[in-house]
C-alpha cells in the first residue's frame, strides 16, 4: 500500500510531474531516466498551430477547408461562423487541415474562413430563423403547385447571414424554373436558388434512422454515395428480399458496399465452384465457398461434403464452370472458315 505522501502525488495534477519545478517537502524526485522516445520527444520543435481547419457546414453536410485569423485554434467540434461562396453559414470542426485530409477531400471541397466561434447572439438568430425557414418552406410550396411544376420540394435552407435562400427538390425530368425564381426572389426579397436532389440526397435530408437502429449512414459520415448493386447483395449472401436490403430512400443500402472488396478479394483467393481440390482426404470437387472463414466446402466420392479451410488444401485442378467457360470463349479457330459456319449455325 501506498504512503499517504505518494498518494498525494498520485492525485495532484499533471504540473508537479515538471523535473525543474521545486517539489513539495516529504516527496522523492522521480525518476528522470531519459529513454529514446523522450529524447525525441525533448528535440522536437514546438507545435505550430494549424492555420487552416476542416469544418462541416450546410444541411447537406458538406465538408471544406477553412483557413484561421491569426493564432485562432480550435478543437473537433467547435461550433463555428464561416464565410463560404454561398455567404456566412454555420459550421462544425472536424479537425486541423493537411495534406492527409486535403487528398480524401479532393479538388471538390469547399473552402473559405473561419470568422469567430460561435456566440450566444448567434444562436438566438439561429433559433429565431427555424420558424422563418418553416413558413417559406410552405409559401414556396404553394407557389409550386400554383404554378404546376413537376417538382416535390423536400428542404429549405436559410444561411445564417441571411443573404440566401435555397430550395432541395427532387423531379422525375429536368424543370425549367427560371420564371420562379425570379417570382421568389421578389416575394422572399433575398438570392434564390433551387438543387435538384436524387432520392438519396432526399434521404439524407429527412431520414432519421435505419434498421440497425443507429442513424442512417448518409446523414452520419458518407460523402459519396456510390452505386450499389444486387451482385453485393448475392456475394455477401444477403436475403434477397428488397424489403429487408433497401434503405430508407427505397435504394439498396449503402452498408452492402462497405466489405463488398473484402467479399471479393477472398472469392478470387479461394478455390473457384466447380473446380477439383486436392487435400489429405482425397480428390473432391468445390461445390461451395465461405468467403470470411476463408474455406471452402468439397464434395469427394460417394457423396462426402467436408468443410475445408485453405490452408489443407494441397493443390487446384483447374476445370470449373467458368475456367471452361473462359478457355472456351479465347480458344482460337484453326479453320476461319468453320469459324464463320459454326457462327452461322448459333444465329439460327
Amino acid at each position: 500500500m501506498r504512503s499517504g505522501c505518494q498518494i498525494d502525488f498520485f492525485l495532484r495534477p499533471i504540473e508537479w510531474l515538471n523535473p525543474f519545478q521545486k517539489l513539495p517537502s516529504g516527496m522523492s524526485k522521480p525518476d528522470t531516466t531519459t529513454t529514446a522516445m523522450d529524447a525525441d520527444v525533448a528535440t522536437a520543435t514546438p507545435e505550430r498551430a494549424p492555420t487552416a481547419y476542416v469544418v462541416r457546414y450546410g444541411i447537406m453536410r458538406h465538408l471544406g477547408e477553412f483557413s484561421v485569423r491569426g493564432a485562432d485554434r480550435y478543437r473537433r467540434g467547435d461550433e463555428v461562423v464561416v464565410r463560404t461562396n454561398r455567404g456566412v453559414e454555420w459550421g462544425e470542426v472536424l479537425c486541423p487541415a493537411g495534406k492527409r485530409t486535403r487528398k480524401f477531400l479532393g479538388g471538390d471541397s469547399g473552402s473559405g474562413k473561419i470568422l469567430r466561434e460561435v456566440s450566444v447572439q448567434d444562436r438566438q438568430s439561429r433559433d429565431e430563423a427555424a420558424p422563418i425557414e418553416t413558413q417559406f418552406f410552405r409559401e414556396a410550396d404553394e407557389m409550386i403547385r400554383e404554378w404546376k411544376m413537376q417538382m416535390k420540394l423536400v428542404e429549405c435552407e436559410r444561411i445564417l447571414g441571411g443573404e440566401r435562400l435555397l430550395f432541395y427538390y427532387v423531379a422525375e425530368q429536368r424543370v425549367d424554373f427560371r420564371e420562379l425564381v425570379k417570382a421568389m426572389a421578389k416575394r422572399f426579397k433575398c438570392r434564390i436558388e433551387l438543387r435538384q436532389i436524387g432520392v438519396r440526397d432526399e434521404a439524407k435530408l429527412l431520414a432519421d434512422y435505419g434498421d440497425c437502429g443507429k442513424p442512417v449512414c448518409c446523414n452520419t459520415h458518407l460523402t459519396e454515395m456510390p452505386p450499389v448493386s444486387m451482385k453485393m447483395a448475392k456475394l455477401q449472401k444477403a436475403t434477397l428480399d428488397p424489403n429487408k436490403i433497401s434503405g430508407r430512400c427505397g435504394r439498396l443500402k449503402c452498408c452492402l458496399r462497405y466489405e463488398y472488396d473484402t467479399y471479393e478479394a477472398h472469392r478470387k483467393e479461394l478455390p473457384k465452384v466447380g473446380a477439383t481440390a486436392v487435400t489429405k482426404i482425397g480428390e473432391g470437387k468445390v461445390i461451395a465457398q465461405e468467403l470470411l472463414a476463408r474455406k471452402v466446402i468439397v464434395q469427394y466420392e460417394g457423396g462426402r461434403r467436408v468443410l475445408t479451410d485453405e490452408a489443407e488444401i494441397l493443390t487446384v485442378i483447374k476445370g470449373g464452370n467458368r475456367d471452361a467457360k473462359k478457355s472456351s470463349q479465347q480458344k482460337p479457330t484453326d479453320n476461319p472458315a468453320a469459324g464463320a459456319d459454326s457462327q452461322k449455325d448459333s444465329e439460327q
